[in-house]
């Protein structure tokens, strides 16, 4: 079969419409009795009535039973093409955010691109962030969220795709505020976030074993330039300054392959003219969301420790 699109070690996209994911394949099953290393719980939910998948967090509450905790919206990476919520390392991943918090955790299970091309991962994004907020009512369907989860210290978090995802997703709720709620969460976290555009930015790193702008144009099935402000938020400082919340953490490692699109991020966002804090955290020496494959590693266990604080201020 004749090959559209390949990123070695990744994915490929065959003329025929066929697509073949190599990264983050292997899965692991929710823990709803709990995981012996953390003391967190998790199950695999449908959120109503989004009819969108999720795999849900809840911290040890032995200590607290009827403490509610902070709300963690997260979405993972992958390009928009690969990864799932029950992926090893974002299984791992979040557990290990819920437990460092603690925080209730939601990781969306977001329709993939290219079957299902953006922005119907945006849709989905925005629509179980909605869902997750209803569940936290007193009288939410999912009994976890409705016991446990605090929606007026809701974070947006999200790594690579899923950092760009939590920002369209705070962007979208200040323009279609969610009644009884309001238009902003309680901050947004970007985790070595992916944007990109047409121009290099600053000394940004081009020279890549396959073509980083065909990435978008498969994600978004060549729906949106280059420079679209879902992919591009300098190029519409009039849409990012409508970033739904009052708080932002940008995190990202000295040779991610979009460090300089993050080291933009808090000046943009200023100059554009939105208000609030920004708080930005570096990892040196290390790659794009090292923080997967390296769980053990130090420079992981504090760049946790910072994603872990942002939330818990909340």
């Amino acid at each position: 079969m004749e090959i559209e699109f390949d990123i070695p070690g990744c994915m490929r996209v065959f003329k025929s419409g066929l697509v073949e994911r190599l990264e983050g394949t292997e899965t692991i099953p929710p823990s709803p009795s709990g995981d012996p290393a953390n003391g967190v719980a998790s199950k695999d939910i449908v959120l109503d009535p989004a009819d969108i998948s999720a795999r849900l967090y809840l911290p040890d509450m032995a200590a607290e039973p009827g403490k509610k905790h902070p709300v963690v919206v997260f979405f993972h990476g992958g390009g928009f093409i690969t990864c799932s919520t029950s992926c090893q390392y974002y299984h791992r991943y979040a557990a290990s955010l819920a437990a460092a918090v603690p925080a209730v955790v939601v990781s969306v299970e977001y329709r993939r691109a290219p079957e299902h091309p953006l922005p119907a991962g945006y849709d989905d994004a925005f629509a179980a962030f909605k869902a997750v907020v209803a569940a936290c009512r007193p009288d939410g369907a999912e009994p976890w969220l409705a016991t446990h989860g605090d929606a007026s210290r809701l974070c947006l978090v999200g790594d690579s795709a899923g950092g760009n995802m939590a920002h369209n997703t705070a962007i979208r709720l200040r323009k279609e505020r969610i009644d009884g709620y309001g238009d902003k969460v309680s901050g947004v976290a970007l985790l070595h976030p992916y944007f990109w555009g047409t121009e290099p930015l600053g000394g940004e790193f081009r020279d890549f074993p396959f073509d980083m702008n065909r990435v978008w144009d498969v994600a978004c099935g060549d729906r949106f330039g280059r420079d679209h402000p879902y992919i591009n938020p300098a190029s519409s400082p009039e849409e990012w300054r409508q970033l739904g919340c009052g708080r932002v953490l940008v995190t990202t490692a000295e040779l991610c392959w979009f460090v300089e699109r993050a080291r933009a991020y808090p000046e943009g966002i200023k100059a554009c003219g939105w208000v609030g804090d920004v708080e930005f955290y570096e990892t040196k020496g290390e790659e794009h969301t090292y923080f997967l494959l390296k769980p053990h590693c130090d420079n992981t266990a504090k760049e946790l420790a910072v994603v872990a604080d942002f939330v818990r201020r909340s």
